[in-house]
């Protein structure tokens, strides 16, 4: 079965966990760690340029002893390096050091003191109160524990990363679209809406004869198991765990079922009430006439769907029943920004830092991409695990942007910094440092468990430097990883909005943050966005798609983006208030 980006991911993410708590080298560590991270946001499939032995050194944090364990693993499934940990370390104490606050010395500790190798023996000690014998652990901790096994429980199956559907999607939509009669297909769904998290896909087909699509579905190389397989409908188990359904429908009826497996529920109720009140019958098989009568009077576009009530064609993002059906009554919905809209990235790393690639090749692709600039903003000297920049570094930095600029071959580099904020609320580098640069980017990666009046207080003291510009992943969380910060996102949106500050989404595939109703929220209270990726190579600013999708669920329009706007604009944009 084929090897997913995830999958790799994962893998690595174990080993460094296991070997963090064996006690291995930090190097070795962070190799591993930095690894995942870096396969975890790509935007191509690894397996892909392993198949057309393309040099994967070019990537941050793959180095030539790497490269070759992610071809092993591409190529037989297995890592050895983890096999062998797993022989030493039991390998579900890798669940554990997702618990905040445990980390690997917690870990190892109660392993050892207490035996404990899982969540379930996790949770027995906690609420046995036997946790508290081991030394640096107490009472408080056994609350803790027990709030953060609750959280990651959820009383629900976690769901898949919107990037990681996409992944296990394209190359299965792929396969579906080479069979026999195949006329129309599309992923529905909340993959279709774009939502952060996938539960399951919904795969919709428009065929004559679905014989040919269902059984190429079931033939799929990455099926773990065949759940069901019928004429019309088909369910199977992939390798990764996700479930999909396919759905075959005829032609006249593909609208209609595009839009009813499109969803949302709430979305579908409000319309299909709209359509009783208009003498219709709406489902998915088309929109009939409730007197009777067996043929659908519309349903083969989904824009039909909408006009027999009385609406405009509504943006798959929007379907949420959050206003938008009376916005489109009212003629209001609104312009919603896509990629095309935007002309620079204002979030990207180099090999200055943690980056892979050099300035000039981050300008050339940014260029390549039809950017007129790109930010660089490489991490600030708080961020040692990322070999962040001192003013001197930074400096240099500046001087080599001047001169890359100067050669006129790439989209114009702005001078920037990923600006740590300190707990106290201070910025990481001084002030006339700062005055030097075009733009800061400013972000919590430390003490991210303060209370939630403290942490708001911290992001607001930072606002109050003049050179604060960009608040990047405002809420600091980590989709499935980690949970936000304790914020007061509303205070905060506000006082970006009186005190010209920007709050940036941020696309990379384990951030979506801003979460689409903070964006909603910004543009309500007027609050100026920056979509950026974050990229840490040339590849990842292919990953912008995602902050567009995370905006327009927010029902952001260009003119609420800053990078919108031509540089003077931008410029302009950015002056603080």
């Amino acid at each position: 079965m084929p090897v997913h980006n995830r999958d790799i991911a994962e893998r690595f993410t174990r080993l460094a966990n296991l070997l963090e708590i064996e006690g291995a080298n930090p190097y070795r560590v962070r190799a591993y760690r930095n690894a995942a991270r870096t396969i975890g946001g790509l935007s191509v499939d690894i397996a892909d340029l392993v198949a057309k032995g393309e040099d994967l050194t070019r990537y941050p944090g793959i180095g030539k002893d790497l490269a070759s364990k992610i071809r092993t693993l591409v190529e037989t499934g297995e890592l050895p390096d983890l096999a062998e940990v797993e022989k030493r370390v039991p390998t579900e104490l890798s669940d554990l050091m997702a618990i905040e606050g445990l980390g690997s010395r917690g870990v190892k500790a109660l392993y050892k003191r207490l035996g404990i190798t899982g969540l379930d023996d996790l949770e027995e000690a906690a609420r046995a109160g036997r946790i508290r014998e081991v030394e640096r652990f107490g009472e408080k901790s056994e609350h803790a524990i027990l709030a953060e096994i609750e959280k990651l429980r959820g009383g629900a199956p976690e769901r898949m990363r919107l990037a990681d559907a996409e992944d296990v999607a394209r190359p299965l939509v792929e396969h579906l679209t080479r069979a026999e009669g195949v006329e129309a297909i599309e992923v529905a769904g909340s993959f279709r809406r774009r939502k952060e998290t996938v539960g399951d896909l919904d795969i919709l087909v428009a065929c004559a004869d679905s014989g040919p699509a269902m059984e190429r579905f079931v033939g799929f190389e990455d099926v773990a198991e065949v759940v069901s397989q019928g004429s019309t409908r088909s369910t199977v188990r992939l390798a990764s765990g996700l479930h999909v359904d396919l759905r075959a429908v005829s032609p006249s009826s593909y609208g209609a079922a595009l839009h009813y497996f499109t969803g949302s529920q709430a979305h579908n109720i409000a319309v299909r009430r709209r359509g009783v009140e208009r003498g219709y019958k709406i489902n998915e098989y088309g929109v009939f006439l409730s007197g009777g009568g067996e043929e659908p009077v519309a349903g083969a576009r989904e824009e039909e769907v909408f006009e027999r009530v009385g609406l405009p064609w509504i943006p798959p993002e929007l379907r949420e029943d959050r206003g938008e059906i009376q916005a489109g009554e009212q003629g209001e919905l609104p312009e919603l920004v896509t990629e095309d809209d935007l002309l620079g990235d204002l979030h990207a790393h180099t090999d200055a830092t943690d980056g892979a690639d050099s300035l000039r090749a981050m300008a050339e692709a940014a260029a390549a991409r039809g950017y007129e600039y790109l930010a660089v903003t490489d991490h600030s000297k708080r961020v040692a695990m990322a070999h962040g920049l001192d003013a001197d570094r930074l400096r240099r930095q500046m001087e080599e942007i001047d001169r890359v600029n100067d050669e006129g071959k790439g989209a114009t580099l702005l001078k920037g910094c990923e600006v740590d904020i300190l707990e106290d609320g201070s910025l990481d580098l001084p002030d006339d440092v700062l005055a030097e640069l075009d733009l800061t980017v400013c972000s919590i990666h430390y003490q991210m468990n303060l209370p939630r009046e403290k942490q708001t207080e911290r992001v607001l003291r930072a606002m109050d430097n003049p050179h604060f510009r960009i608040l990047a992943h405002p809420s600091g969380r980590a989709i499935n990883e980690r949970a936000p910060m304790e914020l007061d996102m509303e205070r905060i949106i506000e006082a970006a909005a009186a005190r010209g500050c920007v709050l940036e989404v941020n696309a990379q595939p384990a951030r979506l943050d801003l979460r689409d109703v903070d964006c909603r929220l910004a543009r309500e209270r007027g609050a100026m966005l920056a979509l950026s990726t974050d990229a840490h190579s040339t590849d990842n600013l292919g990953l912008m798609r995602f902050a567009v999708d995370q905006a327009r669920r927010g029902w952001v329009g260009p003119g609420s983006v800053v990078n919108t706007r031509d540089l003077g604009g931008l410029r302009e944009a950015l002056r603080r208030r």
